[in-house]
């Protein structure tokens, strides 16, 4: 495998393949790791694996900030083995995160292991909506604080200002790179850092309201060592590679060989997007609901899910315990939160895993914890990315001997009729 150029650590796997979507657009050849891999296993591997950036995939955005440091600096370190010059730590393009972390506590520990002074902080991601004025971040046109992601069950964002979020994360002192700045061009970004480094900040929140933002802040950061954001603050990046004669033009990054065998939808996301995407579904297409009441009282949810696609063999099923926020809460009041949501990975992690065994090779799955259960229940290590199906969502397909086809959704990304969309790109990447 050839040395990588870039290491990027992702907290959650539909982070990971936005990111690495990203990427490929810009010509850079990426692979995606579930989890850090063993040292041992990755080189003995006898596929030859040919990549300029590296994305470990983490499932630590909900855990404790200790283990979510612990598991990030585990995939610096593998990283920084294979190779890499430049890291780019990814999180939600919303901020996900909670006043005790993670991403404040994972970027200290990330810079600290670096040696490094100074970072950004960019979740903006214009395609998809999400854009930062005066350090306020915004989706589609309203506060994240007014976009529905102040309802979400594990990380409810209540207040829009990221200098005022991060700065509950972190004992650092953290600033901002206004628009005024950015709409300046790199070396007036690139002047404003080296003015917060002498203020004594360490994390510097970016605005971006469009692309051509990014390419900015993207360009201003060449030097860095370490950059955290959303997936957007990487499409500069191939860019200041290329110019340093270190990237080779990857005409064919996106490409994938073609997958044969049967396909299913598993949606797990409570999102306003996912559940407009079932709902479209469900009016002319067979699904299979996860009620995660009969599975805490033990009756064989998973058994009539498989049964109920056996049944369809002939046609793709969508099998999802999607549900809205009210009916959410309805369900953490009777369970409580954890339990409840384990239930349903573990759910859709175990029919996941018995429809590859009945010869279903190709998975489309929307919600960024359920796509993460799914993938470590069908066994599947690394990642390559290939084409976009939607801003944010790539296809992918799995490395080793019985590839499998992949589409792993974040909640909230897509159109109404992404998973139509989805399967067609599955079943024709050649």
């Amino acid at each position: 495998m050839t040395k990588a150029l870039l290491g990027c650590i992702a907290d959650d796997f539909t982070g990971a393949t936005d990111l690495a979507n990203m990427l490929v657009r810009g010509g850079m050849r990426a692979v995606q790791t579930i989890g850090v891999p063993a040292s041992d296993a990755w080189d003995a591997s006898d596929i030859t694996i040919e990549a300029d950036a590296l994305i470990v995939a983490l499932k630590s955005r909900t855990i404790s900030a200790e283990e979510a440091v612990a598991q990030s600096l585990a995939a610096l370190e593998w990283l920084r083995v294979q190779g890499c010059r430049q890291f780019l730590f990814k999180y939600c393009s919303t901020f996900d995160s909670t006043d005790k972390g993670n991403i404040g506590p994972v970027a200290d520990a990330l810079l600290d292991a670096l040696g490094e002074d100074f970072t950004l902080a960019c979740p903006a991601f214009p395609e998809n909506g999400r854009t930062i004025f005066r350090g306020n971040l915004f989706v589609g046109d309203v506060l994240l604080s007014e976009s529905g992601m102040q309802n979400h069950p594990l990380t409810p964002m209540t207040d829009p200002n990221l200098v005022r979020v991060l700065q509950r994360q972190t004992k650092s002192k953290v600033g901002l790179i206004a628009y005024d700045v950015v709409a300046k061009g790199a070396q007036a970004v690139r002047d404003r850092i080296a003015l917060l480094r002498k203020e004594g900040v360490r994390f510097a929140i970016a605005d971006a309201i469009s692309d051509a933002d990014l390419y900015v802040l993207g360009e201003a950061c060449a030097d860095l060592k370490l950059i955290t954001g959303g997936s957007g603050i990487a499409l500069g990046l191939p860019n200041n590679f290329r110019a340093a004669n270190l990237l080779t033009e990857a005409g064919h990054a996106s490409d994938l060989p073609k997958i044969e065998g049967r396909s299913v939808v598993l949606a797990g996301s409570a999102s306003k997007a996912t559940n407009e995407q079932v709902a479209e579904w469900r009016a002319t297409k067979p699904s299979f609901r996860v009620d995660p009441l009969a599975l805490s009282r033990g009756e064989p949810v998973v058994e009539q899910a498989v049964e109920f696609a056996a049944k369809h063999a002939d046609e793709t099923v969508l099998i999802y315990a999607t549900s809205t926020p009210d009916e959410v809460k309805t369900v953490q009041k009777e369970l409580g939160v954890e339990k409840a949501g384990h239930l349903v990975e573990e759910a859709l992690a175990s029919i996941a895993s018995r429809l590859r065994d009945a010869g279903v090779r190709k998975f489309v799955v929307a919600g960024g914890e359920t796509s993460g259960a799914v993938v470590q229940a069908l066994g599947v290590k690394s990642l390559r990315i290939g084409a976009q199906i939607d801003p944010g969502v790539p296809a992918t397909q799995s490395i080793g001997e019985e590839p499998l086809a992949l589409a792993l959704k974040s909640g909230n990304f897509g159109t109404k009729d992404f998973f139509v969309k989805a399967l067609k790109s599955l079943d024709g990447a050649a």
